[in-house]
């Protein structure tokens, strides 16, 4: 069990599935986004939520705001498969679980999760492991990036349709890039088919984000640099979209936090609302 340990996908993706199954736990209902799979497949100690980065107070923005933007994408691609929409594109999947918990829309999809190689081998050997298996709609992608091979190469060879529309989503990976592998990428994904939407999460420079929410922001980087994974690109909502509208798309919009938060959390009694510091960019070809 040690080895399969460390084969692991990064503490980023596992903290992300953890957040949303706390949020299951430990906010009371409506939920946002109900999903205690990726808290299956993670498998974490006993006492996962007495970690500090667990804490159910002061992690709440957090947490809120990664099922709100789970739930903008999920409720994004729900709405393009009842358009016609049959391919779905999961960039840095991770331990997304939407095969999982939504199979009465994926099951009417090819959904292709792409990851790192040792990643997808986890998450196939966990999916079997549980019960759930790989359906033939579900692709799981490996693509070494750090090779440099090509995602959109690999993708085709997996029985992806370049010809045909698709949702391309890609959260919180884009902070890890460089601004020219964000571009790149965002030219790859603009020379799709006609009809394909792209959602995409990036950070804002602290000078956007609300004062309250900066320390987060600035613990979140100490950790993601203390383990080897830096935050590397900070955009403006007018610098992403112009980077998008470069790439070749013909409709980019900018989401805000504050957006998802009216959308998803405004007639909460908790008082539970997303914290700022990361918005979205939706985009059409």
């Amino acid at each position: 069990m040690a080895g399969e340990k460390t084969e692991a996908p990064d503490n980023t993706a596992l903290r992300t599935a953890l957040w949303r199954a706390l949020h299951v736990q430990a906010d009371p209902p409506p939920h946002v986004l109900k999903d205690e799979i990726g808290l299956r497949l993670a498998a974490p100690d006993t006492d996962w939520r007495s970690r500090p980065d667990m804490h159910p107070q002061t992690t709440r923005g957090f947490r809120a705001a990664m099922v709100a933007r789970a739930r903008f994408v999920e409720d994004l691609m729900a709405e393009q498969a009842d358009r016609g929409i049959t391919q779905y594109v999961i960039l840095g999947a991770g331990l997304d679980t939407f095969a999982q918990r939504r199979p009465e829309i994926a099951a009417r999809l090819r959904v292709f999760e792409v990851d790192q190689p040792a990643t997808q081998a986890w998450k196939r050997h966990r999916l079997v492991e549980l019960g759930y298996g790989i359906p033939d709609w579900l692709h799981l992608v490996p693509v070494d990036f750090e090779a440099s091979e090509d995602w959109l190469e690999q993708l085709t060879a997996a029985g992806f349709d370049a010809g045909r529309p698709a949702v391309i989503v890609s959260t919180g990976v884009s902070m890890y890039l460089t601004k020219e592998a964000t571009a790149a990428t965002l030219r790859q994904i603009a020379g799709l088919a006609p009809g394909s939407t792209l959602a995409m999460s990036f950070l804002l420079p602290t000078e956007l984000v609300a004062e309250a929410d900066r320390p987060g922001l600035r613990a979140s980087q100490a950790g993601a640099q203390a383990s080897g994974t830096p935050f590397l690109s900070f955009y403006t909502p007018p610098e992403m979209l112009a980077l998008a509208r470069e790439a070749g798309f013909e409709d980019a919009r900018h989401v805000s936090g504050d957006t998802l938060a009216e959308r998803y959390f405004a007639d909460r009694t908790d008082g539970l609302r997303p914290s700022s510091g990361e918005d979205l960019l939706l985009a059409t070809t």
